[in-house]
C-alpha cells in the first residue's frame, strides 16, 4: 500500500524535516523534488522518507502541491555523501541538498535539457562579410566569430561584446538568433586526439603506473615541484578511465586562472569536456549537470561546487592545487572540497589524486603516516632549470614605492636581456591607508575596524572588508589640515612608479580591480605570453598555475607581515606562496631567479625555504604543530557570532562555553578557547566574537557537537545574535 506521508527536507535554516500528506495520484520518490506550502511561500524540497507515521495529527498536515521528479536526483553514493556533509559540517539537511542542486532545479524547473540561445550568420550576413564592414570594428568582430559556425550568447559575453552590437546586426538581417537543444552525440571511438605529447620522465611514468594499477579507492598525493608536469600526469591517468567508458572529475581552485589547463584537456581528448563554475547562467549550469548525469560529458572541470555534480559512471577524481584556500567554503555549508572529494571517492570506490607542489600540512601528514599513497615528481619537466633564490636585506635601505635599489638594478639586468620580470605584491589599490601628516589621523571605515584603502585610478577610498566606498577625502577630519599622505604601497602605486623608472618597457597590473570585466584576465594573460608586456605586477592571481616561458626574475616585495601573524597557518601559507610565485620563473630553458625583499633575512622560515625546500619546511612545521597540539594533531571547531551590541555576542558565547564544558562528553582532552573578539572585531556594522573548541579526535568532536548543539539552539540569547559553526576552519579571522 502507498505510504500516506512524505517527510521533506526544505531549504530553511532549521535542523528538522517536515511532514506532508501525499495526495491521491501523486507518487513522490525518496531523493526527488516536491513543491510544498510553507507558511505563505511555496518551497521546493527533497523527499527524505515515505511513511505512515507522523508526530502530528493527520488533519494538521498540509498536502504536497506537486511532485517534480519521478526518479532521485542523485545516485545512492552521492546522496549518502550529501547526508554525511550535512551531519559532519553541522548544517541543515534541506539547505545542504539545496546547495548541491543547480539554481534552475532549486526554482522547480524540470530536470531535463534546456534550450540555449545561439547566433548564426544569415545569407545576407555572409555576403556582407565578404564585402567588408568598414570601420564597424565590433560588428566585424561578431561577424568573423560567426563565420566558423553558430555560437552561444555566452561566447559573446566572454568576448566582451555588448548586446546592442548583436541587436544592431540582427536588425540589419545579417545575424539571426535561434533556440537550440544541446546536441548529445555518442563518444567517438578514438578517445585521444592526434596531438604531440611530451615524453614522460621516469617519475611521471611511475606515478601513472601506481594509480592505474588499481581501479578501486585509493588516495594519492602527487607532490611535484612547480613545472614538473603534473598536468601531463593527469591527462595520462584520465585516458584509460575514458577508454573503459567512465568519466573524470577535475577540480581546480579558480576557473579564471586555469584557461591553459582547460584548453589542454579539450585538445587532448575527443570526448565532450564541460566546465562548471559560478560564471555560468542557470541554463548552462543545468545542461552541464545533466551532461555529467547522463554521460554526455566525459570530463567535468570545475571549482569546488562541481564536486556535487552527479555522474553516470565516475571513474577518477583529480584535485589540482589541493592546498589552495579557495577549496574551503567560507559561508553557508562550510565544507572543504578536498576532504569531501576524498570521502566521495571512497563512497564511489574510485581513485583520487591530490596534486600540489606545496601540499597542505594535513595532506602531507596523511601521506607521511601511510594513510595516503605518496608520489613524488622532483624534477622539472623538459629542460627547465631549477631557480636560484636570494634574499635582499632591506633594513636601512630607501624604498621607492616598495622597490629597493638592488632590486631595481636586478630588474634592469633581466629586462636588458630581453626577458620578462614579475613583481608580486598581495595588496591591491594605490595605498592601504590615507593619513594626516599634521596630527596622524587615518581614514577609517565607520562600519569596520579597518582602514580605507586609497584607489587613485577611481579617485575613491574603499573598505576591502565590507565593500563601502566614498570619494577621496581632501581634508583631515581630525584637525582640518589638507596635508594628507598615503601610507604603504599597493599594486596601483607600484605600476605608476615602474612607468617612471622604466619608461622604455611596458608594465601590466593583474589584480581583482584590473580584471573585473569578463574576459579581461584571459586577454591580459595572452598579451603577456605574446611578449607585449615586459613587467608583470600582480597579487595572488598571478601566482597560480600560469606558464610564462620568458619570465626569468620574480620578486616578492613585502612578506614580513606573514612572518609574525597570530594565525598559526600564516607561515604555511607564506611558504606555499613563495614556492608558487617562485615557480613562475625559469619555466623554459632560461635560468630563473627569485628575489625576496625582507627586514628579517635571519628568520628561520625564510632560511628553510631559501636554503632547503618546501618539504624541509613542512617537516619542521609539522614537528612544531605536534608540540603545540595544533591541526593535524587536533581538530578545531570555530563558533562565530555577531550582533549590533558587543556585550550581547560575548554573553552568548560565554553561555556556549558553559554548555560545552557541562556536557558529559567533554573530557580532559577537550579545550575551549575564548570567547575573544575576532581579529576584525567590527565588520559591516556588526560586532564579531569567536570561540574555539579543540578536541583530540574527529569522533569526539562530532559526538560533542551533536549533543551540545540542540542545547545551544535553546539558549535565550541564540535568537538575538547571528551565529555559525565552522568545522575545521582554515581562516580564523
Amino acid at each position: 500500500m502507498q505510504p500516506a506521508i512524505a517527510r521533506v527536507a526544505l531549504p530553511v535554516p532549521l535542523d528538522k524535516l517536515f511532514d506532508y500528506l501525499i495526495p491521491s495520484g501523486a507518487y513522490p520518490v525518496v531523493g526527488g523534488r516536491v513543491s510544498v506550502p510553507f507558511g505563505r511561500q511555496t518551497l521546493v524540497g527533497i523527499v527524505i522518507e515515505l511513511t505512515d507515521q507522523s508526530s502530528f495529527a493527520r488533519e494538521q498536515l498540509k498536502a504536497l502541491y506537486q511532485v517534480l521528479d519521478h526518479q532521485p536526483l542523485w545516485a545512492a553514493p552521492l546522496y549518502k555523501l550529501l547526508m554525511w556533509c550535512s551531519q559532519y559540517y553541522q548544517y541543515p539537511l534541506g539547505e545542504t541538498l539545496s546547495n548541491a542542486m543547480p539554481s534552475a532545479l532549486r526554482k522547480g524547473k524540470p530536470a531535463e535539457w534546456a534550450k540555449v540561445v545561439e547566433w548564426q550568420l544569415t545569407e545576407a550576413g555572409k555576403n556582407q562579410l565578404m564585402q567588408g564592414l568598414g570601420r564597424a570594428v565590433q560588428q566585424a568582430k561578431v561577424m568573423n566569430m560567426l563565420s566558423s559556425g553558430a555560437l552561444s550568447q555566452q561566447a559573446f559575453i566572454d568576448a566582451d561584446v555588448s548586446s546592442s552590437v548583436l541587436k544592431n546586426l540582427r536588425e540589419k538581417g545579417w545575424i539571426v538568433c535561434v533556440d537550440k537543444t544541446p546536441h548529445r552525440a555518442a563518444w567517438p571511438q578514438a578517445i585521444e586526439a592526434e596531438v604531440d605529447k611530451p615524453k614522460l620522465n621516469q617519475e611521471q611514468a611511475v606515478a601513472i603506473a601506481a594509480v592505474n594499477s588499481r581501479q578501486e579507492f585509493g588516495c594519492y598525493l602527487l607532490e611535484g615541484v612547480t613545472g614538473s608536469g603534473k598536468t601531463e600526469v593527469y591527462l595520462n591517468l584520465i585516458k584509460p578511465v575514458l577508454e573503459r567508458g567512465a568519466q573524470a572529475l577535475v577540480l581546480v581552485p579558480e576557473i579564471g586562472l586555469t584557461p591553459q589547463t582547460i584548453n589542454r584537456f579539450k585538445k587532448r581528448f575527443n570526448v565532450p569536456v564541460e566546465v562548471v563554475h559560478s560564471g555560468l547562467n542557470d541554463t548552462e549550469r543545468l545542461n552541464a549537470w545533466l551532461a555529467a548525469k547522463d554521460r554526455s560529458a566525459g570530463i567535468i572541470i570545475g571549482t569546488r561546487s562541481a564536486l556535487m555534480t552527479p555522474f553516470a559512471n565516475l571513474g577518477i577524481i583529480i584535485v589540482d592545487e589541493e592546498h589552495d584556500g579557495s577549496y574551503k567554503q567560507q559561508d553557508s555549508l562550510r565544507y572543504h572540497a578536498r576532504d569531501v572529494a576524498v570521502m566521495r571517492a571512497n563512497q564511489e570506490n574510485i581513485p583520487i589524486v591530490l596534486g600540489s607542489a606545496t601540499p597542505a600540512l594535513e595532506t602531507l601528514h596523511n601521506a607521511l603516516s601511510g594513510k595516503y599513497h605518496h608520489l613524488i615528481l622532483s624534477k622539472r619537466a623538459g629542460n627547465a632549470l631549477p631557480t636560484t633564490n636570494k634574499v635582499l636585506d632591506i633594513k636601512g635601505l630607501y624604498l621607492d614605492s616598495g622597490l629597493s635599489a638592488p632590486l631595481i638594478a636586478e630588474m634592469r639586468r633581466h629586462l636588458a636581456a630581453g626577458n620578462q620580470v614579475m613583481l608580486f605584491l598581495n595588496r591591491r589599490g594605490f595605498s592601504p591607508a590615507l593619513m594626516c601628516h599634521e596630527c596622524g589621523w587615518i581614514a577609517e571605515c565607520k562600519r569596520c575596524d579597518a582602514y580605507y584603502t586609497y584607489h587613485q585610478s577611481s579617485s575613491e577610498i574603499r573598505c576591502h572588508h565590507c565593500g563601502s566606498q566614498q570619494p577621496v577625502i581632501h581634508q583631515c577630519q581630525g584637525c582640518g589640515s589638507t596635508h594628507l599622505v598615503t601610507v604603504g604601497v599597493g599594486t596601483e602605486q607600484l605600476e605608476n612608479k615602474l612607468a617612471e623608472l622604466f619608461p622604455e618597457f611596458k608594465a601590466i597590473r593583474i589584480d581583482r580591480d584590473s580584471t573585473r570585466r569578463k574576459g579581461s584576465l584571459e586577454s591580459a594573460l595572452e598579451a603577456i605570453r605574446k611578449g607585449e608586456y615586459q613587467i608583470l605586477i600582480g597579487t595572488q592571481m598571478l601566482a597560480k598555475g600560469h606558464h610564462f616561458p620568458n619570465v626569468t626574475l620574480v620578486a616578492l616585495l613585502d612578506v614580513d607581515g606573514s612572518l609574525y601573524s597570530s594565525d598559526f597557518r600564516a607561515s604555511e601559507r607564506l611558504a606555499q606562496l613563495f614556492i608558487q610565485v617562485a615557480g613562475r620563473a625559469g619555466r623554459a630553458s632560461k635560468p630563473g631567479e627569485v628575489v625576496l625583499q625582507t627586514h628579517h633575512p635571519e628568520h628561520s622560515l625564510l632560511q628553510a625555504l631559501l636554503e632547503k625546500d618546501y618539504r624541509h619546511f613542512a617537516q619542521s612545521a609539522l614537528a612544531e604543530r605536534k608540540l603545540a597540539i595544533l591541526p593535524p594533531f587536533s581538530y578545531l571547531t570555530l563558533f562565530k557570532a555577531e550582533a549590533n551590541h558587543s556585550a550581547m555576542v560575548e554573553d552568548f558565547l560565554r553561555q556556549v562555553r558553559q554548555t560545552l564544558e557541562a556536557n558529559p562528553l567533554f573530557d580532559e582532552y577537550c579545550m575551549v578557547l575564548g570567547p575573544t573578539p575576532s581579529p576584525i572585531a567590527k565588520r559591516a556594522g556588526k560586532f564579531r566574537w569567536q570561540l574555539l573548541l579543540q578536541t583530540q579526535s574527529r569522533p569526539v568532536m562530532q559526538k560533542l557537537l551533536n549533543s551540545a548543539k540542540p542545547a545551544i539552539q535553546m539558549l535565550p540569547s541564540a535568537k538575538k545574535v547571528r551565529w555559525s559553526l565552522d568545522i575545521e576552519p582554515q581562516d580564523l579571522s
